[in-house]
C-alpha cells in the first residue's frame, strides 16, 4: 500500500508541471491565477499522501488546511486588487 502512495506523489508532482507552465507563460493573469491554484491543490493532495506515507495523517492534515487557508487567502487578495485595478481603470476611461 505504501508503494502506491508514493506512485501517486510522484505522479502528481509530475502533473504539476503542466500549470507551471502556463503560470510561467500564460496569456492573462486570470490564466496564471488559476494555474496557481491548480499547483496550490495537488500541492495539498502530495502533503496528504506524504502524511499516510508516515503514518501521520493528522498532523498533515493541519498542514495541508493552513496550506488551503494561505492559497483562499491569496486568491481574495487577488481578486479584490484586480477588483480594484479594473474599477480605477473605468474612472480614468470616463
Amino acid at each position: 500500500m505504501h508503494q502506491y502512495f508514493v506512485y501517486f506523489a510522484v505522479l502528481l508532482a509530475i502533473i504539476i508541471y503542466v500549470p507551471f507552465y502556463r503560470v510561467v507563460t500564460g496569456p492573462t493573469l486570470y490564466d496564471r491565477m488559476l494555474c496557481a491554484g491548480s499547483i496550490a491543490t495537488n500541492s495539498m493532495v502530495i502533503i496528504l499522501l506524504v502524511g499516510f506515507m508516515f503514518n501521520r495523517i493528522d498532523m498533515f492534515v493541519d498542514i495541508a488546511m493552513a496550506y488551503a487557508g494561505l492559497n483562499f487567502i491569496g486568491t481574495i487578495a487577488f481578486a479584490k486588487y484586480l477588483g480594484s485595478t479594473l474599477k480605477s481603470k473605468q474612472n480614468h476611461g470616463n
